[in-house]
């Protein structure tokens, strides 16, 4: 797990998404138009890993908000994968699972709402 999760982290390092054609496209995004919550993901996360907060903000805002939060997260799954003593499961009631699936539908309305009013 963890020299998979190196390996992944690696890659988008060094390839920025925009650059290069291997990474996945977002299908809802191709036959709409419309952005999902998870467009501007990679790059906002290549953003991230070299530091650019600012531009990683500009792809993909939620991603840079909820990013200390998967962190804790993934290094909890990991300590608790790889040490013989119990570590705290995070967020460990059902409802958390609601308010993320909520925060993701809103995120994803908003993010596709028009920002620019012409006339007034």
């Amino acid at each position: 797990m963890i020299g998979g999760a190196t390996a992944t982290v690696a890659v988008l390092f060094f390839f920025a998404p925009e650059e290069y054609s291997f990474y996945p496209r977002c299908l809802l995004h191709t036959l709409t138009g419309l952005q999902c919550p998870g467009c501007g993901g990679l790059r906002a996360a290549h953003q991230l890993l070299h530091g650019n907060v600012a531009a990683a903000f500009h792809y993909n805002p939620l991603l840079v908000l909820l990013s200390p939060l998967l962190a804790v997260f993934f290094i909890a799954t990991i300590g608790r994968e790889t040490t013989a003593r119990p570590v705290p499961r995070l967020f460990k009631h059902p409802a958390w699972i609601w308010v993320l699936v909520g925060l993701l539908v809103a995120y994803g309305i908003i993010r596709n709402l028009p920002l620019h009013r012409s006339g007034s």
